[in-house]
């Protein structure tokens, strides 16, 4: 299998860096976080066991990874999900 990388321009690492540092949500700065060390050359699966505070599955990473690739930070963004319903009204 093909290692994965993440080639960033200035203005896309800055971004990055910037929420990885300063978001007020935790999930975006890890997320962030993930993606800069994929761009600095740690391999997925090293940033799943190892780069982050948590352990996560390599299939996470690669998932944030596909994300910023097709929307940049709007693919890292959780969007609402739509729960069971519980009672009708």
């Amino acid at each position: 299998m093909e290692k994965r990388s993440l080639a960033l321009d200035q203005k896309q690492r800055r971004q990055l860096e910037e929420v990885r540092d300063h978001h007020p949500t935790a999930y975006l700065r890890e997320r962030a976080g993930a993606l800069l060390k994929i761009a600095d050359g740690m391999s997925v699966y090293a940033v799943a066991r190892e780069g982050l505070l948590r352990k996560r599955k390599p299939d996470t990473i690669y998932g944030w990874l596909n994300a910023y690739e097709a929307k940049d930070m709007e693919g890292l963004v959780q969007h609402p999900r739509r729960g069971k319903k519980l009672f009708d009204h």
